[in-house]
C-alpha cells in the first residue's frame, strides 16, 4: 500500500507541475463559476421582486439548470486532458521500460496511477465545493444531504471518467491519440444504450452499460445500488483492462490468450452489472429531507396491498398518432416510468404488445387516404423498418376491448386474482401518467373505489356530454388527466323511478328541469335514508325545482342572480376565493388559497342556509361583501347592466357553495350544494380568461375528495420544503458575483502560475 502512495504522490506531482494541469482547473473554475452565478443571480431578482422562490437547493444544483447537472454535460471534456498522458508519456520517454524491470507490479503502477487521478478529482470537486459552501451558507434551511449526494455522483463520474482515460492512455504513445481515444470511448458508452434494444437480454447489458445519466439519480438526492455499483465495475473493469494491457508489455502469450483475459474481465463486469440492475437485488437510499423520490405514503400503502402478481401490459396502435409512445428501442426508458413502483413491489412484470387499428391520426389520413389500414401498416413497416411482430387488431380483440379506449395507446394493470383496470395517457404536454394516476389506477385493483351515479330523466346535465353545458371534462373525458374518471371514480347514470343502486357512492343531480313524481320521491328519500353522499348543482331560475331537493336539507335557493359588476367581466361572473372555514376543510382549498386561484361561476344564485334541519352546514364560497348583491330585476346582463336597487337589494356575503354534514346510521352523511351548476361545465373548465387563474379544479377534487371519504383522488401531499429564501440582497451578491466569478478563477491562476515558476526555478 506505501508503494501504491509513493506513486500516486509522484504522479500527482507531475500533474500539479504541468500547466495543463493548472489549466484545467482554472477553466473549470471559470465555466462552473458562470453558470452558477447566472442561476444564482435570477433566483436573487426574484426574490428582490417579491416572487417566491421554491425548493431552491434542489434547483441550485439540479433541475435542468442546476450547477451539477451543467457540470455533466460538460466534465467529459477535460478528464481526457488530464489522462492523455499517464500512461503514454511512460511509452513516449521511455520510463515504461525502467517501469517493467522495476521491483513494482502492474497493480502497483496502475493502481497508483489512478490514485493520483482520483486525488486530482478531489481538486475539481474543491472547486465544486467552494461554490457549493457558498449555496449552503446563503439558502435558508438548504437540504445539505442532497448537495452532498449530487457531489457524490459527480465525483464518481470523475473516477469513472478517469479510468476510462487511463486504459485509452496506456494503448499509445501519443498523447493526443489518447485523447481522441478516450473521447471516443466515452461517446461509445454513451451511445451503448441504444443498441439491440429490441432483444430483451441485450438490452439489459447495453443499458446497463451506458454511462450517459449515471449521476442523475445522485444529483437528484437518490443513492441506488445499481448506479453505485455500476461506477465501481466499470472504473474497475477499465482499471483491469490497464493492467492486462501493462501485463502484454511484461509478459509474452499468444493473442488468443491476451483476448481471452480481457474477455473474463468484461463478462465479470457485465454479469455484475446485469444481476445488479434486477430489481429484487436492488436497494435505494432517498437522502432528501421530503423525500422527494419516494412514493407518497399514501401511494405506498395502495402497492402494499397488492400482495399478488401484477401484470402491466402496453397496447401500443401503430396507426395511432401516439404509437411512437413505447417501442422496443425506448423500452427501458417506459419502464423506468414506473421505476417508484417496481422498487416497491419489484415482481411487476411488463410486457408490450403491438397492433394496428382505424385510429385518430389525421398526419396518416392526410398522407394515405386511399390505403386501408394493412395497406398503411405496411407502408409504415418498410419506412420506419419496423423488426417486431405488429398483429391486427382482430387477432387479440378476443383478450382485450380497446374499442371503449378509442384504440389509443393503453396499458392494462391486471392482477393475478382477475382485477383489471386500464391506465391511460393524456393530451397535455405532460402525456404521461403522474405518480396520482398511477395510483388511482392501482387502488382500483385493490378497493372498491366511489361510484358517482348521476341523475337522468329531468333534464339533467349528463356525465357523457361533451357539449359547452355538458359535465364530461370533469367526469369522463379519458383524455384529460384530472377527469375523476381517471383519478379513481366510475360512473353510471340513474334514475329514481326504482330505488338508487346499492353501489353508488355519491349522487349527483346537476340542475333539473322537471319536480320528481311521488315514486322517483320516495326513492331519493330512501337514498338519503340510508346516508347516501350527494351533489346537488343548481341555475338561477331553477329555484322552484331545485328546493324541492333541498328543503329538507335546511338549503334553499335564494331567487335572482349574484352579480360583481367589473370593467373586465359580465356582471354575473363570480370569481370567489374560498372562506377561512374551507381552507380548514381541506387541503385542497388551502392551497388554492395559497395560489391566489379563483373559482369561477359564470351564473350563480344564492343559498340560504336553515340549520334546524339536522345537518351541519359549512360555507365553503361566498360572494363578495361589497361591490356585490343579489339582483333581483335584471335578468339580462348581456345588453342590460346590473343596477343596485337598495329598496329590494342588499349588498352582503350569500353563500354560493355549502357542505353539509350528518351521523346517520353509524356514518357520516356527505352533501355538497353549489347555486350554480357552470362552474364544472365543459364550457367553463375550457375557459381562459386574461388575468384570471380560475382554481374550478380545487373545488373538484375537493368536493369530490370529502364525498369519497378521502378515498380518491389520491392524496399527493408531501411535506412543505422549508427551502425557499436565500440570504442574501442585491448589494451582497455584487461582491459575491465579483468574487466568485473572476477572484476565485484568478486566484488558482495565481497559484498555479507561483508553482510553475518555482518549478521552473529549481
Amino acid at each position: 500500500m506505501k508503494t501504491i502512495f509513493k506513486i500516486a504522490r509522484t504522479e500527482l506531482q507531475k500533474l500539479f507541475y504541468s500547466p495543463v494541469a493548472w489549466l484545467i482547473l482554472v477553466i473549470f473554475a471559470f465555466q462552473v463559476a458562470m453558470g452558477f452565478t447566472t442561476l444564482y443571480e435570477g433566483m436573487i431578482r426574484r426574490q428582490s421582486l417579491g416572487w417566491g422562490l421554491y425548493n431552491v437547493t434542489g434547483n441550485t444544483f439540479g433541475g435542468m439548470m442546476g450547477m451539477f447537472t451543467n457540470v455533466q454535460t460538460y466534465l467529459y471534456l477535460y478528464i481526457p486532458l488530464l489522462t492523455m498522458g499517464v500512461m503514454s508519456r511512460e511509452y513516449g520517454n521511455g520510463g515504461i521500460k525502467l517501469l517493467y524491470s522495476s521491483p513494482l507490479t502492474n497493480y502497483q503502477i496502475i493502481l497508483g496511477k489512478f490514485l493520483a487521478l482520483m486525488l486530482f478529482g478531489l481538486a475539481l470537486m474543491a472547486v465544486l465545493g467552494v461554490f457549493s459552501l457558498y449555496a449552503v451558507i446563503t439558502i435558508e434551511k438548504v437540504d445539505l444531504a442532497l448537495v452532498l449526494c449530487g457531489m457524490l455522483g459527480i465525483y464518481l463520474l470523475i473516477c469513472a471518467y478517469a479510468a476510462v482515460g487511463l486504459f485509452m492512455s496506456s494503448l499509445t504513445s501519443y498523447t493526443v491519440v489518447a485523447a481522441m481515444g478516450t473521447l471516443a470511448m466515452l461517446a461509445v458508452l454513451n451511445y451503448v444504450k441504444t443498441v439491440g434494444q429490441e432483444i430483451e437480454f441485450v438490452r439489459d447489458i447495453t443499458y446497463w452499460l451506458a454511462i450517459s445519466g449515471r449521476a442523475d439519480t445522485f444529483i437528484a438526492g437518490m443513492i441506488t445500488s445499481e448506479d453505485l455499483l455500476y461506477f465501481l465495475v466499470v472504473i474497475g473493469m477499465f482499471l483491469g483492462f490497464t493492467i492486462l494491457k501493462l501485463q502484454t508489455g511484461r509478459v509474452r502469450s499468444t493473442w488468443i490468450a491476451n483476448v481471452g483475459k480481457y474477455a473474463t474481465v468484461f463478462i465479470i463486469a457485465i454479469l455484475i452489472g446485469y444481476f445488479s440492475s434486477k430489481p429484487k437485488l436492488m436497494g435505494y437510499l432517498d437522502v432528501t429531507r421530503t423525500k422527494t423520490n419516494t412514493l407518497t405514503r399514501a401511494s405506498q400503502d395502495i402497492v402494499s396491498k397488492l400482495n399478488d402478481g401484477l401484470t402491466i401490459t402496453t397496447y401500443s396502435n401503430m396507426l395511432e398518432e401516439n404509437y411512437y409512445t413505447a417501442l422496443p428501442a425506448s423500452f427501458k426508458w417506459d419502464v423506468s416510468t414506473f421505476a417508484r413502483y417496481i422498487r416497491f413491489k419489484p415482481d411487476i412484470k411488463m410486457k408490450y404488445k403491438y397492433y394496428y387499428h382505424k385510429a385518430k391520426n389525421e398526419h396518416l389520413d392526410k398522407q394515405y387516404p386511399t390505403l386501408n389500414d394493412q395497406q398503411r401498416m405496411d407502408t409504415l413497416q418498410k419506412l420506419m423498418d419496423f423488426k417486431f411482430p405488429i398483429l391486427p387488431y382482430s387477432e387479440m380483440q378476443k383478450e382485450v376491448d380497446l374499442q371503449p379506449e378509442m384504440f389509443r395507446f393503453v396499458r392494462l394493470l391486471e392482477r393475478e386474482n382477475g382485477q383489471k383496470t386500464f391506465l391511460r395517457i393524456f393530451d397535455d404536454p405532460m402525456r404521461y401518467p403522474s405518480e396520482a394516476e398511477i395510483s388511482a389506477a392501482f387502488k382500483r385493483l385493490t378497493a372498491n373505489l366511489p361510484v358517482v351515479g348521476f341523475l337522468s330523466g329531468h333534464g339533467e346535465r349528463e356525465s357523457n356530454n361533451a357539449f359547452d353545458r355538458g359535465y364530461k371534462m370533469f367526469a369522463q373525458e379519458k383524455t384529460f388527466r384530472h377527469a375523476l374518471i381517471n383519478q379513481g371514480f366510475d360512473f353510471k347514470d340513474v334514475t329514481l323511478d326504482q330505488p338508487v343502486p346499492e353501489d353508488i357512492r355519491i349522487l349527483m343531480i346537476a340542475e333539473p328541469k322537471r319536480i320528481l313524481t311521488e315514486t322517483e320521491k320516495k326513492n331519493l328519500q330512501q337514498y338519503i335514508d340510508r346516508g347516501g353522499n350527494m351533489l346537488i348543482a343548481g341555475e338561477p331560475g331553477r329555484q322552484e325545482v331545485m328546493n324541492t331537493f333541498t328543503d329538507q336539507l335546511g338549503v334553499n335557493f335564494l331567487k335572482g342572480t349574484l352579480v360583481k359588476p367589473s370593467e373586465k367581466f359580465q356582471s354575473n361572473l363570480l370569481t370567489l376565493n374560498p372562506t377561512g372555514a374551507a381552507q380548514k376543510f381541506s387541503y385542497y382549498f388551502d392551497g388554492m388559497k395559497k395560489r391566489e386561484a379563483l373559482l369561477t361561476m359564470p351564473t350563480s344564485g344564492g343559498l340560504q342556509v336553515d340549520s334546524s334541519k339536522g345537518f351541519k352546514a359549512t360555507v365553503l364560497f361566498t360572494s363578495d361583501s361589497t361591490g356585490s348583491w343579489n339582483e333581483i330585476e335584471t335578468t339580462d346582463f348581456v345588453d342590460d347592466s346590473a343596477v343596485f336597487n337598495p329598496a329590494v337589494e342588499k349588498m352582503a356575503p350569500i353563500p354560493t357553495v355549502v357542505a353539509l354534514s350528518r351521523n346517520i346510521n353509524n356514518r357520516e352523511q356527505k352533501i355538497l350544494v353549489t347555486a350554480d351548476a357552470d362552474w364544472l361545465s365543459n364550457g367553463e373548465l375550457g375557459m381562459n380568461r386574461k388575468d384570471l387563474l380560475a382554481g374550478n379544479f380545487y373545488l373538484i377534487n375537493g368536493g369530490f375528495s370529502w364525498l369519497s371519504d378521502g378515498e380518491v383522488p389520491v392524496d399527493m401531499r408531501r411535506d412543505p420544503m422549508p427551502d425557499k429564501s436565500i440570504k442574501m440582497g442585491d448589494s451582497g451578491w455584487k461582491i459575491s458575483n465579483i468574487m466568485l466569478n473572476w477572484v476565485f478563477p484568478l486566484l488558482l491562476a495565481a497559484g498555479g502560475l507561483l508553482i510553475w515558476i518555482r518549478r521552473r526555478g529549481r
